[in-house]
């Protein structure tokens, strides 16, 4: 016989788990509100860098010729 057909059956895979997420906890209420806030602190901060570097570059392009 062949090496090839000596060899183990293949085996089934783990079992899938099937993903559950877990019911948010009382004791993480704060957090959400947390969360939007500091997102919505950093999209505020990188919208105004973007437009302050944008405008900041257009000075020096019309400055500079």
């Amino acid at each position: 016989m062949s090496d090839l057909s000596r060899r183990e059956p293949a085996r089934d895979p783990e079992p899938r788990r099937e993903s559950v997420r877990p019911e948010p906890s009382e004791d993480y209420g704060d957090l959400g509100e947390r969360r939007n806030r500091r997102i919505r602190i950093v999209a505020w901060t990188v919208i105004v860098a973007l437009i302050l570097g944008g405008g900041g570059a257009t000075v020096i392009t019309l400055i500079l010729g």
